[in-house]
């Protein structure tokens, strides 16, 4: 993030010249999360920290990781607005980019990263093989922004979905453990290991689907957006939204977790990030426009490349921000990726550490969220 007030302005007159470009330039799946595995701006260290009330903070920087995805919204919009920075003052952010979550818990579990924005599965896992030790999740980020994309030609119902090829992300990812237990509820039976079966599970990294679906190697994706959406403007057609599948339309498709070490050492910091967090939430939600043009934004300056309009505005609309981490959705997927076998039965109380983010929100006269029984005590 930048340093200066200047060097904010001249990111900002940027960000809003690329969201001007939009109806002008081809979106590209390089600008969707599809860049390499770990980048940062090399930011350097401030000595002398201090809050947005002025006070002192206690570490010099933070070391923030997020995908390029539009489901990792709330980390585009915070960081391209300043949304978070503001309320960190003097503390510098260190953003990273990922593609995927084994290589963010990676990080987080190496030392590498103090806090990160991803998604239920690799949440679990990181906190399952860590026996509980290396992270907690303390806030919601988003819901919803799944959708399964098939080739109309190919499939036009769920039940042509038999004998089809169909793509996930990556295997035991959220969206490939959604899939695998969607499977299963048909009646029908898939090796979750080798993705053969009735179905053949393809995992495919999400920047080289869209080029799988149309060269036809794929016959459909159980995908984030945007690539949900891209698929569909190289011709597929959206069989199904994952939202339509939970309890009141709301699953958790991206936490934000932190390292348990810079918890305890610097809760001040944490509290200070969720407060920007809570605040770029209600902005996005406030004016969804402007923040869709901020992510869009964001992207191109992590990629060099904007998304087309046509890709970005059906994306952008099946996504909801929220600070709720909706646990008893993550409860849920984890008993999934149990009855796929991905997985043995885990040990969840305390991955969820939520007192600083209700701390936030009732400072905002916001209501408290829940962990559904999975907090720390």
């Amino acid at each position: 993030m930048p340093a200066t007030s200047t060097t904010r302005k001249t990111a900002a007159r940027r960000g809003l010249a690329a969201a001007a470009a939009l109806p002008l330039l081809i979106g590209a799946l390089a600008s969707c999360g599809y860049g390499s595995d770990a980048k940062t701006d090399g930011a350097k260290a401030s000595a002398a920290p201090a809050a947005a009330d002025g006070k002192k903070l206690s570490a010099p920087e933070v070391r923030i990781g997020y995908f390029p995805n539009l489901t990792h919204a709330t980390a585009l919009v915070g960081l391209q607005e300043g949304l978070i920075e503001k309320e960190l003052g003097g503390t510098k952010i260190k953003p990273q980019s990922f593609n995927a979550g084994p290589s963010e818990i990676e990080a987080l579990n190496g030392g590498s990263l103090d806090i990160g924005f991803i998604g239920p599965s690799p949440s679990i896992n990181g906190y399952v093989k860590s026996k509980g030790s290396n992270l907690r999740i303390i806030s919601g980020s988003a819901s919803g922004g799944v959708k399964l994309v098939v080739n109309p030609d190919k499939i036009k119902t769920l039940d042509d979905l038999k004998g089809k090829k169909i793509a996930t992300p990556q295997k035991g990812n959220t969206q490939d453990v959604a899939f695998l237990n969607w499977i299963s509820e048909k009646g029908w039976s898939v090796d979750p290991e080798s993705g053969k079966g009735d179905v053949s599970v393809v995992r495919t990294d999400n920047k080289v689907t869209p080029d799988a679906f149309k060269q036809g190697s794929i016959d459909g994706a159980w995908v984030p957006e945007p690539t949900a959406s891209k698929l569909v403007s190289d011709g597929g057609s959206v069989l199904l939204d994952e939202t339509d599948l939970w309890p009141d339309k709301k699953f958790v498709i991206t936490n934000v977790i932190v390292s348990q070490k810079f918890l305890k050492e610097h809760p001040d910091v944490v509290e200070a990030v969720l407060t920007g967090t809570v605040k770029t939430n209600e902005w996005i939600n406030a004016n969804p426009d402007k923040a869709k043009a901020s992510a869009n934004a964001k992207l191109a300056a992590d990629s060099g490349k904007p998304l087309d309009a046509k890709i970005i505005d059906p994306a952008w609309k099946s996504i909801l921000v929220t600070d709720d981490p909706l646990a008893t959705t993550l409860k849920t997927e984890s008993e999934w990726a149990v009855k796929a076998k991905l997985i043995a039965q885990p040990e969840l109380d305390g991955i969820y550490d939520l007192k600083l983010l209700n701390k936030v929100l009732k400072a905002a006269g916001k209501p408290e969220v829940s962990d559904a029984g999975l907090g720390t005590k």
